[in-house]
């Protein structure tokens, strides 16, 4: 069983430098893949449509089914793709977005956003200070690798106001793994997602924050790794 992992915003799919190195290790097949307005696609502009396609191409190129692993927007994303291609979903590994995007909370995200790219460098100082303060220099790096995208934020909080995730995680007949920093400010609404989910359980992960993943790499890595044995059981 193969795993695709989807990135956050603004980063790409270099922040799982862990997670693909030990995977690897594990002989376990995987792909990470930047969404559009990102990495390698930064060219082109953020539609959920087009994230959700490039999920599906990656689960694609490694034969079709996949244990999916999301962060943050990532998270959001996988969700959706997990509703609209059930087919192509063993597995959902939902992190770091177990807050519903209200109207209320994107539309104070994209005041923010707005105030950030009336600066004089887009907020590329600010970005890269805030990650080095409090990630680390090496954490910092591997979301920074593949280049930080300092415009994407308007299409994003417009493409994710769209997105109901209860409702779609109640279609998603996969099992679900809904994964948080136990100080995750995005874990709001995470057992309302629980509910919600046909075939769900919830880890929280001690002492982290909203970007689990690269905060706490081996307890993020071992969550995937044993949801990976457990649909690979099925």
């Amino acid at each position: 069983m193969a795993v695709v992992l989807v990135h956050g915003v603004r980063t790409s799919r270099t922040m799982w430098r862990r997670q693909s190195e030990a995977l690897a290790r594990a002989g376990v097949p995987s792909v990470a893949v930047d969404l559009p307005g990102h990495g390698t696609r930064s060219d082109e502009r953020f539609t959920l449509d087009g994230a959700v396609d490039a999920v599906a191409d990656g689960v694609g190129g490694l034969g079709g089914r996949a244990l999916v692993v999301g962060l943050s927007l990532g998270g959001y994303v996988a969700i959706a793709h997990a509703a609209r291609h059930p087919a192509q979903v063993a597995g959902l590994v939902a992190a770091g977005c177990c807050t519903r995007p209200r109207a209320v909370l994107v539309g104070g995200w994209a005041v923010l956003a707005r105030g950030i790219a009336r600066l004089p460098d887009r907020g590329a100082w600010l970005n890269d200070a805030s990650a080095r303060a409090v990630l680390g220099a090496d954490a910092a790096a591997d979301l920074g690798a593949g280049g930080f995208s300092l415009d994407v934020m308007a299409d994003v909080l417009r493409e994710v106001a769209t997105l109901d995730p209860v409702a779609e995680l109640a279609h998603v007949d996969a099992p679900v793994w809904l994964v948080n920093g136990r100080y995750d400010h995005f874990r709001g609404d995470e057992r309302r997602y629980l509910a919600a989910c046909r075939d769900g359980r919830l880890v929280v992960v001690p002492g982290a924050t909203h970007l689990v993943s690269v905060v706490a790499p081996v307890a993020f890595t071992r969550a995937v790794l044993e949801a990976h044995a457990a649909v690979g059981a099925r």
